[in-house]
């Protein structure tokens, strides 16, 4: 789930939380219209380490790689396994992967939208569809996923990465009428909280604490969108489907 993600950046370049503003790195496009996790691209993250004096916005490749992968063809591998483009929250403590950069290296991916698919039976139909919803929050245009992030290092090539994955939970109301097959949701966390999640040496039970975190589904907004949303000028340009129950 969460595996589409879109975000406008501000004309300012720059995101906002709470009272902290941070500047775009300029090597960014001014523009994510929609990106897809499995084009193992990069993203920007919001991180604050023990080694720096304030949060910072870096560019960064969504896919969480492990240290332990030696070079590209182990990745390519892995993929072939396992998905870590997002991270189960009630298991980042107990999980072997996760449990390092859960403690030490927690980051917030900044979004202003994402995308998820609704399984129904239209009306009239024999079988179920997939019907793509876009889901964003009404009153921020831009906001905060919490993520974990793990840099590494091609011990073949050289070549050194900053890499993420999104954090989800538990779906609240809304979202588990949209995402109604597995009932998740990214972990979408206020400007307090946000700022919070990246305070260094916070203590594993308030890690815990805030990955139980569900946003209140009346501040968040969803609507159907068109089945080739990825082909489309428009990515987020509403449809309608006959048939189609209401949320």
């Amino acid at each position: 789930m969460c595996y589409y993600n879109r975000l406008i950046v501000p004309e300012s370049r720059a995101f906002s939380i709470g009272d902290l503003s941070l500047a775009l790195p300029e090597l960014s496009p001014s523009v994510f219209a929609m990106q897809s996790g499995f084009e193992y691209g990069n993203w920007p993250i919001i991180r604050l380490s023990e080694h720096v004096a304030k949060p910072e916005v870096v560019s960064a490749h969504w896919e969480f790689l492990a240290p332990w992968l030696k070079n590209r063809t182990a990745v390519e591998a892995n993929r072939q396994k396992y998905t870590t483009l997002n991270a189960v929250g009630e298991n980042l403590l107990s999980s072997n992967l996760y449990k390092e950069a859960a403690i030490h290296r927690r980051c917030l991916v900044p979004s202003s939208g994402f995308y998820e698919w609704r399984h129904v039976k239209l009306e009239g139909a024999k079988k179920e569809t997939a019907i793509p919803y876009f889901i964003y929050l009404p009153d921020q245009p831009v906001f905060y996923m919490a993520g974990i992030w793990q840099e590494w290092t091609d011990r073949d090539t050289g070549e050194h990465l900053v890499s993420f994955a999104i954090v989800t939970t538990a779906a609240n109301t809304l979202m588990s009428s949209v995402h109604n097959k597995k009932k998740r949701m990214p972990l979408i966390l206020p400007d307090q909280l946000a700022l919070e999640w990246i305070r260094p040496k916070l203590q594993p039970e308030r890690i815990r604490e805030l990955t139980a975190y569900q946003l209140e589904s009346d501040k968040l907004k969803a609507y159907s969108i068109q089945k080739d949303f990825r082909q489309v000028l428009n990515p987020v340009e509403p449809a309608e489907f006959e048939g189609l129950p209401t949320l």
